[in-house]
């Protein structure tokens, strides 16, 4: 009977290892607990505080997105229930969901007004366990007004024995009614040393070979632009990357990819390649080009970028550092090349055909000059 016993517990291990192999570093590595978010140190001594008492208000979180809101609010639902109860005490809603004025009077209203059932006395010595339900309305700013105002007395008629969580990039799109009852946490882009601390951690566990440590990973911040989850995902591809690169290839041309292959050292310029940044020569030539003048060359130029498969939108960001941060313009012409490249911006944000707008930026930002 031991050994069978032994035998499942050993074939559990090797799934739950295998699951976890297998599993998007975004969630491997999401925050257990309070204590492994990182650079909100404001909003998590304020919940930290709020859980001794266990008695939490209804919570709005917003900030850019990569921050950590959402994994602030489930590690804190799992400090509070334990996972025995929390699928039963934690209901959340993204986007993906369809969030009009119905689910509001369903499917939320339904669980809000669902009585509490008591904890096992094994849940009550590990965890607070307190008498409410939380649900979370991830982005929230993308509920209709007339939702979040049905939401409003939802919130209101079950407030003893549910607390709300609404988390948004946007708090201007959440109605002043529904904002005004709830306690506001901001949450900010991640500061590069704590960011840095939770890649070296990634690396360290997944034992990644990078080339220069400090500078692969401040390159990968840097494009990330303070978003620790786009990040966490540049890394992760540019490992399997460097992985494939080093695989066997087998008889019919397949590459063999296997976990315990060490691959290559990732260097800065995978890690451009990866996230589509544009090589640094590349945009020189542009900005060169353009200040030339030459209609013809800069069709050329044009041309070369979309053919090597580059992103209108990127090639616009970087030649908005080149031009605005150019301390050889005047302002006058700064301001010309800021309101053409904020009308292509939106140009492309409208779905527009990028050849053509890449190719009237080029163009105009040299009439600027």
């Amino acid at each position: 009977m031991t050994s069978i016993l032994m035998q499942k517990s050993q074939k559990l291990d090797q799934y739950e290892q295998e699951r976890l192999e297998h599993t998007p570093w975004v969630e491997k590595y999401r925050p257990r607990n309070l204590d492994d978010v990182a650079s909100q140190d404001h909003a998590v001594k304020v919940l930290k505080k709020t859980m001794e008492s266990a008695n939490l208000p209804h919570m709005l979180f917003y900030g850019p997105p990569g921050t950590g809101k959402t994994s602030t609010i489930l590690a804190l639902s799992k400090q509070l229930y334990g996972p025995n109860l929390y699928k039963s005490r934690v209901l959340e809603l993204n986007a993906s969901d369809e969030r009009g004025i119905s689910i509001v009077r369903q499917k939320i209203k339904n669980f809000a007004r669902l009585t509490v059932s008591n904890p096992s006395k094994e849940d009550l010595e590990k965890y607070p366990c307190p008498p409410y339900k939380i649900i979370i309305l991830d982005e929230a700013d993308s509920m209709t007004n007339d939702a979040q105002a049905a939401l409003r007395r939802t919130i209101e008629n079950y407030s003893n024995i549910t607390r709300f969580c609404l988390i948004c990039n946007y708090v201007t799109r959440i109605i002043d009614p529904l904002a005004s009852r709830c306690s506001k946490f901001r949450f900010r882009l991640l500061n590069n040393e704590n960011a840095l601390n939770r890649l070296k951690y990634i690396a360290e566990q997944e034992h990644i070979s990078l080339d220069s440590n400090q500078l692969v990973l401040q390159e990968v911040l840097r494009i990330s632009g303070g978003d620790l989850r786009k990040a966490i995902t540049f890394l992760q591809s540019a490992t399997k990357l460097h992985k494939s690169l080093a695989a066997p290839t087998e008889e019919d041309g397949d590459i063999q990819m296997l976990d315990e292959i060490p691959g290559e050292a990732i260097t800065v310029e995978s890690i451009q390649e990866i996230a589509g940044v544009i090589p640094e020569n590349v945009i020189l030539e542009v900005v060169s080009t353009i200040k030339s003048k030459n209609s013809k060359s800069i069709i050329t130029q044009v041309n070369d970028i979309i053919s090597q498969g580059f992103s209108a939108q990127q090639v616009l960001d970087q030649l908005h550092d080149k031009f605005i941060l150019d301390d050889s313009l005047d302002s006058a012409t700064k301001n010309k090349i800021a309101k053409t490249l904020f009308l292509i911006d939106k140009r492309l944000n409208n779905g527009t055909d990028e050849h053509i707008q890449l190719l009237d930026l080029c163009l105009q930002i040299a009439k600027s000059l």
